[in-house]
């Protein structure tokens, strides 16, 4: 991994934690967050992935705002670091263990 790379990851790391830590507190059944990212092609290539404990955590989470909740912080967070993502809702999977 190249040291840009490595900024890159850091940078993501640190934006999707603080993201994590506020979707905790928010709802029910939400684990952690997870992503996928090719550094070359980053920010297009970013993958975000919530993950949820069931089925029904999910369910319940995507009938109601939280899915519009999640994304609005997540693309907030990136362009605070001056990362700007063009389609948000289309970076972000929602997946249970």
């Amino acid at each position: 991994m190249r040291k840009s790379d490595k900024k890159i990851e850091n940078l993501i790391r640190s934006v999707l934690t603080d993201v994590c830590e506020e979707t905790l507190k928010s709802y029910d059944g939400f684990l952690w967050v997870t992503h996928t990212v090719k550094h070359a092609s980053f920010p297009q290539s970013l993958k975000i992935i919530c993950v949820f404990e069931t089925n029904q955590d999910r369910a319940h989470f995507l009938m109601g705002e939280g899915q519009q909740h999640v994304s609005t912080a997540v693309q907030v967070a990136f362009s605070k670091v001056g990362v700007q993502l063009k389609n948000v809702s289309k970076q972000i999977s929602y997946e249970t263990k």
